[in-house]
Parts: C-alpha cells; structure tokens; sequence
C-alpha cells in the first residue's frame, strides 16, 4: 500500500534526544544549563559593553553587536528545548512549536553566516585600505549591510520552513535529535523531498559556500598585506585586530562541515554512533559556539578587553 494513503494530521513530535542514552542526560544538563547561562552574561556583556563605551563605536563592533544578539536569540530557540527533553523522556513538542524552532534556528544560522561575511569585509578594507575606511565602512555603508544580512536570513528560513511545513507525515513523529531539525524531519515525511533537498543545496550554496570563499579571499589580501608591514609591532597590531574574527569562523565552519560534510555509516551499529556523535556535534554548534563567541573576542581583542575592564573598575568604584 502507498505510505501517502497512510498519513493523518500530526498534532506534534517525540523528540528522543539522549533517551537512549540516560546516563548521559543529567551530566548533560548541567553542562548545557551552564554554558547557557554563560552564553546569556557573555552575549549580554558584550553587547552592553559595545554599546556604552563611545571607543567602539565602530562598524566591527555594531556587527560584533549583531553577532551577539543573534547568539542570544539563536540559544533561546533550542536550549530551553534541548533542556526539557532531558528531563522527559521522549519530549512532546507541539506541530506548531516544532515549526517556529526550526524558522528561528534556520534564519539565525544564515545571517550569522552572512553576517560573518560582512565582518571580514569589514577587516579586509581596516587592514588593506585603511585611508579609505572612513569612507567605505561609513554609518550608511554598515547598518544596510547588517539589515540585508538579517533579510537574507530570515527569506531563507521562510523559504525552507514553508516547503518543510507543507509535507505529509506518515504516522511516526519521533524526531531523533534534540530539536527540530530539518534533515530529520525530512526523514519522518512520505512525500517526494527532491524540491526541499535542492533548494537546501542552493541555500547552502548561497549561504556557505559563498561566505566561505568570500572570507577565504578576504584573509588571503589581509594576510598579505600584513606580512607587507615593515615592523614586528605593526603587524602584530594589524593581526590582533582581525584575530578574533578568524577565530570565531574557523569554530562556526568547522562545525557546520563537520555536521554536513562527512560521510555517512551503512551498517546499524555505526549509524546509532553516528546518529550520536550527529547529536553531539550539533550541541556543540548550538550551545559551545555561541558561548565561545564573546570569550574569544574578549580574550583576543584588546579594545574590548580595555572596555570591559574599565567598566569593571568603574563599577567597583560606585560600591
């Protein structure tokens, strides 16, 4: 018999998160709940931080801004999620609710993605054309490109959800991962997927490929005219400036490569440990990178690190 004859309206999904592994999800949650917390102080430090001292009142750090009020909001759409599915075994997650997690997770993935494709052609005319930055990267250069980041995200989600949320589903509603994700969903549905894989290859075409070769070629021209500088000092300087950027890519693309682009097991044992170290990886993504962000740039930047010292001091002051 044909599986579409078979589908009846889902009234919502079992997540099986790490049911099959209990003795890993109380260790979890707090490990999760921890750098949740984290992610919140850092992200919210930060954008705090940029905001109050008028030194960072740059167009790096407008987007560092962006960057950390997309990791907030990235975190708030699974993390609660995530959390609760380790305290329910095989957590029931409304049709609806499922969907608008995935929108959420879908936009904010592509417009950090855009987002750090701007920051580097931010770094690339700093360091390459420094007498033309002014200019360029001017209050009406930079808020656009940090709006049409934010657009390109969010028309990506609407185009994904919305082929995603119209497929039939045939009886099984258990999701194995921690969210909505949409490869795995993909795989509950009885209905010919072809349109949605193509159109996520576009997407990520678009929204990876492009970004990467952008960044790739940005680093290329700054790396270059660094090691052009005459002084040790100066080239210091100039690299200190684009470290943490780098860094904060090499963490966001690895991980997404790392997801998509290995291959997969055939036989059942290796799929249920690829099914887990799947799960893994995306934790890492979701919930590690967003924390990292902030500490990095912190750590790595010195303009920030001065910021929130003086703030520091200047609160023990008022005590």
């Amino acid at each position: 018999m044909d599986r579409s004859n078979q589908t009846s309206p889902l009234v919502g999904f079992v997540l099986l998160g790490l049911s099959a592994h209990p003795r890993l999800e109380k260790t979890f949650f707090v490990f999760i709940l921890s750098m949740y917390l984290v992610t919140l102080l850092g992200n919210g430090v930060l954008i705090l931080v940029t905001t109050l001292d008028s030194r960072l009142h740059k167009p790096m750090y407008f987007f560092l801004r962006n960057l950390s009020f997309l990791d907030i909001c990235y975190t708030a759409s699974s993390v609660p999620l995530i959390l609760d599915s380790f305290l329910t075994p095989r957590k029931t997650v409304s049709y609806s609710a499922c969907f608008g997690q995935m929108f959420l997770s879908f936009a904010m993935g592509a417009t950090e993605c855009v987002l750090l494709g701007m920051m580097a052609f931010d770094r690339h005319v700093a360091i390459c054309n420094p007498l033309r930055y002014p200019m360029v990267m001017s209050k009406a250069a930079y808020v656009p490109m940090a709006a049409g980041s934010w657009a390109a995200g969010i028309t990506n989600s609407v185009v994904q959800t919305s082929q995603a949320v119209r497929l039939p589903f045939c009886g099984d509603n258990v999701i194995n991962h921690f969210t909505c994700e949409i490869l795995a969903i993909l795989k509950l549905t009885c209905a010919d997927i072809s349109i949605n894989i193509i159109s996520m290859v576009v997407a990520n075409v678009i929204f990876l490929g492009v970004p990467v070769l952008f960044i790739f070629f940005s680093y290329v021209f700054i790396i270059a005219t660094i090691l052009r500088i005459p002084s040790a000092e100066g080239r210091e300087k100039a690299f200190s400036t684009c470290s943490a950027h780098l860094t904060v890519v090499l963490f966001s693309y690895g991980t997404i490569l790392f997801m998509y682009g290995k291959p997969k097991s055939k036989d059942s044992l290796g799929a249920d440990k690829q099914d887990l170290a799947d799960k893994l990886t995306s934790l890492f993504y979701g919930v590690v990178t967003p924390m990292l962000n902030p500490i990095i740039y912190n750590l790595r930047n010195k303009d920030v690190k001065a910021s929130v010292r003086d703030l520091v001091h200047e609160k023990r002051l008022t005590e």
